[in-house]
């Protein structure tokens, strides 16, 4: 297990970007850069032991300053979106700022995802890993409280890359961290995944409005083209018929992960597999959501990024959650200290 850390660029106002490269003994390959605490790539071996990247990214700093969208980088402090850009937290109007129509999306429009986070290499249990950590000032984004966090990224010789966020803030704030990055078993540039076949260990979603925005419902799936209980192909039912399809232009939703009880417990969430290349994504997580998203709007068809090219699956808490009290509470407040972790593991199959 070997760490490399290595210059990346440097930003126009001068801040020097570095990348952290994690290399196992299967020669699985992660490399992430201070930027957003983006992950750039994930080289991992197909069915035959070839080597390929399985993550939308770039080889150069200025394309994320460009043309990322969120790939691969921590969002926050609140990932998903907030209606109108505003909740009540303790009787105060909190607004924030707007970058995603009338709403609040991913942390808004200075969000983590462009933050330089300070990273630091660490060998733990076996395994390589980088701690990413940024103090957010009281006030950014419109959010209330100087919020520390930290994310950690370990690569373990069982080819998990195992993701641990932490956060600790001085005034009640929200928060909802997760990573964005967007998969494709077959290697990054390599077609569609609508032949991906997806499980997901979710019996309900939260439907969405028609600005994507949870309507406060907790539906089943069952008898809907969002049953993925069973492996199903991702482009299987992707244009269905369905009102909820056509709000999301195919599949954005959060999905509700069946047994989340809040005690911490790492719990099942999805699992994809490639059948052509073979490559397998297992993810678990101690979130209560995952946003199952199939790149429906991606558009960068110069770098093999056409549309449907890559799926996210955000383990996270539910969209809108400060403005909906029944759903799991992302109140974050002065004593406590937000914990969430989810472990990636690549495999393959015969």
């Amino acid at each position: 297990m070997t760490v490399t850390r290595t210059p990346f660029g440097t930003l126009p106002g001068g801040a020097a970007v570095e990348a952290f490269t994690l290399r196992n003994a299967n020669g699985v390959e992660v490399r992430a850069i201070t930027y957003g605490a983006t992950i750039v790539s994930v080289r991992v071996p197909d069915r035959a032991g070839r080597l390929d990247d399985v993550v939308l990214g770039f080889d150069h700093l200025d394309d994320y300053l460009t043309r990322a969208r969120y790939f691969g980088s921590i969002v926050g402090r609140y990932g998903n979106r907030i209606r109108g850009g505003r909740f009540t937290l303790d009787g105060a109007t909190i607004r924030l700022a707007v970058n995603n129509g009338p709403n609040h999306l991913h942390g808004g429009a200075l969000g983590f995802d462009k933050a330089v986070w300070t990273g630091e290499p660490f060998e733990r249990d076996g395994g390589s890993g980088v701690r990413f950590s940024y103090t957010s000032a009281d006030g950014e984004e419109g959010y209330p409280g100087t919020l520390h966090a930290a994310v950690s990224y370990t690569l373990t010789p069982r080819n998990e890359l195992v993701l641990e966020y932490s956060a600790t803030s001085d005034k009640p704030t929200a928060i909802n961290l997760t990573n964005h990055s967007y998969f494709n078993l077959g290697g990054r540039g390599h077609g569609d995944i609508l032949q991906h076949r997806l499980t997901l260990r979710a019996a309900r979603y939260t439907p969405t409005d028609a600005g994507q925005i949870p309507t406060g419902e907790i539906a089943p799936v069952a008898g809907t083209p969002f049953d993925f209980r069973a492996p199903a192909a991702i482009g299987a039912r992707i244009d269905a018929d369905h009102e909820q399809i056509r709000r999301g232009n195919g599949y954005d939703h959060n999905f509700v992960i069946d047994g989340w009880t809040g005690d911490g417990t790492l719990r099942p969430a999805a699992h994809v597999a490639d059948p052509a290349s073979g490559r397998t994504l297992e993810v678990a997580t101690t979130e209560p959501g995952v946003q199952f998203y199939a790149g429906n709007n991606l558009d960068d068809a110069r770098n093999g990024f056409g549309r449907r090219a890559a799926f996210c699956l955000e383990t996270q808490h539910f969209p809108d959650s400060p403005n909906h009290p029944a759903f799991p509470s992302t109140i974050l407040r002065p004593g406590r200290t937000f914990m969430s972790k989810t472990v990636y593991t690549f495999g393959v199959t015969p």
